[in-house]
């Protein structure tokens, strides 16, 4: 095996307390986190920072309940701060371990297993000094720490550059998918197939025949006589639409926009569910995994969700993003910071939901998706201008979307194999370096 060395000979705790420093010196306050190592912060622990603990460069700070996922941090050499006295802080002794290794250490698969075996606790694990101390650390020489240095710079440097070009492949598929989704609500995906049949249904009498079935319900009583919506004026209009093509607002195609049910998730009942905002994960739900609801079932009637349903985050990080109910084999509400868009027809559903992912959506919503609290409300929701196609060059348009967006996700896929090969590489570097080798 490896020689190997306790890392407690090679570090020392620091204890410093901010109230024994210089009165009128200015320390920056500094947190960790498992992505960025120490970070500026301006989430203080209290008030009173008498307590905090001082941190100089090269020095270490990690929290105990944490550095399982890599929540530790080495300092700049030019950076000098205080952390929450929640942290533990320590150094290296230069002489024998240069801090750049351990922090690679610490953060590599091998690193990671001994912190995860070292760490004490039943309900939440945490490595004490103590613990860290005792941390088997290979026995190397400063030299071959220094070669290790200079190899792992070079990969980095490497590793950065694909980074970034993987990023802005992201970025450019992002742009991608916009760009689709903002082509297809303009007709330009379709223009070929007008050409091809020019005898369809206008939108008009689309329009018409769905007003004639929003009075039949009204009159059975089944949904409530909407108030008047306002007329769309031409500033409204962001762009010019095909002919057969008309605008409209999102009621207008609409039995019902609403918002969801208060009511507390309770994991013990299955007989109907809660769906939440978090409960929506790139567009899919795992309702297997979706809480039971409290309350009547009396209460609940009018928030049940049926197939063709539309749900839209109306606040948090998700606002104006939308999901649309296709597999649904169980009886289920939906909790009240979602919006509910019941579209006349269930046919509509598919093409709606495109459009509450194209750029013309997300411009309008623009004003209520910024600020310290965004919101997206249902008067807005019910007042969004709509372009909508004849009934027949919807299903086209979403066949044509649905296969352009298989291949973007194909594309994702690679990028997120290249992601993961990158990192993959990093370990190996790592591994090479530290993981324990049999001779």
């Amino acid at each position: 095996m490896t020689e190997t060395i306790k890392l407690g000979q090679l570090i020392h705790k620091t204890h410093t307390k901010f109230c024994d420093l210089d009165k009128d010196r200015h320390f920056e306050v500094l947190g960790v986190s498992n992505r960025d190592g120490i970070t500026r912060t301006t989430h203080k622990k209290s008030e009173d920072l008498s307590n905090y603990l001082l941190i100089e460069p090269n020095s270490f700070a990690y929290n105990p309940y944490r550095i399982n996922v890599g929540s530790i941090g080495l300092t700049p050499p030019t950076v000098t701060g205080i952390v929450s006295p929640a942290y533990i802080v320590f150094q290296t002794d230069k002489e024998k371990l240069i801090p750049e290794v351990l922090l690679d250490f610490l953060k590599s698969d091998e690193g990671l297993r001994q912190i995860n075996q070292l760490a004490r606790g039943t309900v939440r694990k945490a490595l004490r000094y103590d613990d860290l101390c005792e941390i088997d650390f290979p026995n190397l020489s400063l030299e071959k720490q220094e070669q290790l240095v200079r190899r792992k710079s070079k990969f980095d440097a490497k590793h950065e550059v694909l980074r970034l070009e993987l990023a802005h492949q992201e970025t450019l598929l992002a742009q991608l998918k916009q760009a689709i989704l903002h082509e297809a609500v303009q007709g330009k995906l379709t223009a070929d197939w007008r050409q091809e049949n020019p005898d369809v249904e206008p939108a008009s009498q689309l329009l018409k025949r769905i007003r004639g079935e929003k009075q039949r319900l009204v009159a059975k009583k089944k949904i409530r006589k909407e108030k008047p919506l306002p007329p769309i004026a031409p500033e409204e209009i962001p762009f010019e639409i095909p002919e057969g093509w008309a605008w409209c607002r999102m009621l207008s195609i609409s039995e019902n926009i609403h918002y969801g049910l208060t009511a507390s998730a309770d994991f013990s009942k299955q007989d109907i569910r809660l769906l939440r905002i978090t409960d929506i994960q790139d567009g899919r739900v795992n309702w297997d995994s979706v809480p039971g609801c409290q309350g009547s079932p009396k209460k609940k009637e009018n928030y049940s969700l049926r197939k063709g349903d539309i749900l839209i985050a109306r606040t948090g990080g998700t606002v104006g993003k939308s999901f649309l109910v296709e597999d649904l084999d169980c009886k289920a509400v939906f909790a009240s910071y979602l919006v509910r868009v019941i579209p006349i027809y269930n046919s509509i559903s598919f093409y709606l939901k495109q459009y509450l992912g194209s750029p013309p959506y997300w411009n309008q919503l623009n004003d209520a998706t910024i600020g310290a609290q965004p919101n997206v409300s249902g008067t807005k929701l019910k007042k969004l201008v709509v372009p909508l196609p004849p009934l027949a060059e919807q299903t086209v348009i979403v066949e044509r979307v649905e296969s352009l967006l298989a291949s973007c996700r194909q594309l994702e896929a690679e990028i997120g194999h290249s992601c993961t090969q990158a990192e993959n590489l990093l370990q190996a570097v790592l591994k090479e370096a530290f993981a324990p080798k049999t001779i």
